[in-house]
């Protein structure tokens, strides 16, 4: 039963890493050229080594990929692309600030991630040699460059400076 939840937790994380690489691409490349894009060129490459560690990871556990889930938040991204782009507001200065703060939560969910298998890793000797210290710290310090950019993104839009 363990290692059926263990199954399902990873691969939802998968699932979420998934739509935060797309996100995190998107916004890279929607901002080439500015500070934002410059700081999620770095981000995105971050994010996406954390989903190849944790896709690792998962296969060294033998976790059966579940691609229903894959596919679902793949089309949650893509529908997200609409309300990022600002095509449903008419505001894409809005879909930057609601792009960045759903990415920023998904880096929060990925510290909390880090720290339930850091906490069992003892249980699971494949879990052996990760480094969830350095993983946690990193997810701390993509959650501090973001909710800058967020907060900054935010005030503008909110305050009514990216119509």
């Amino acid at each position: 039963m363990a290692e059926r939840a263990l199954d399902v937790y990873l691969n939802d994380h998968l699932a979420g890493a998934t739509m935060g690489c797309e996100i995190a691409e998107d916004l890279r490349d929607r901002n080439e050229g500015t500070p934002l894009g410059d700081r999620m060129a770095v981000l995105a490459a971050e994010i996406e080594s954390d989903r190849t560690t944790l896709a690792e990871l998962a296969e060294r556990l033998g976790t059966t990929s579940n691609p229903v889930k894959k596919g679902t938040a793949w089309l949650a991204e893509k529908a997200g692309e609409l309300k990022f782009s600002g095509a449903t507001s008419g505001n894409p200065d809005l879909g930057t600030f609601l792009e960045l703060e759903t990415l920023s939560l998904g880096v929060e969910g990925k510290i909390s991630m880090w720290r339930s298998l850091q906490a069992i890793a003892d249980d699971h000797p494949a879990m052996g040699g990760m480094n969830f210290d350095d993983l946690i710290d990193r997810g701390e310090s993509q959650r501090r460059v973001l909710e800058a950019e967020r907060m900054e993104a935010g005030a503008s839009v909110l305050r009514g400076g990216g119509d």
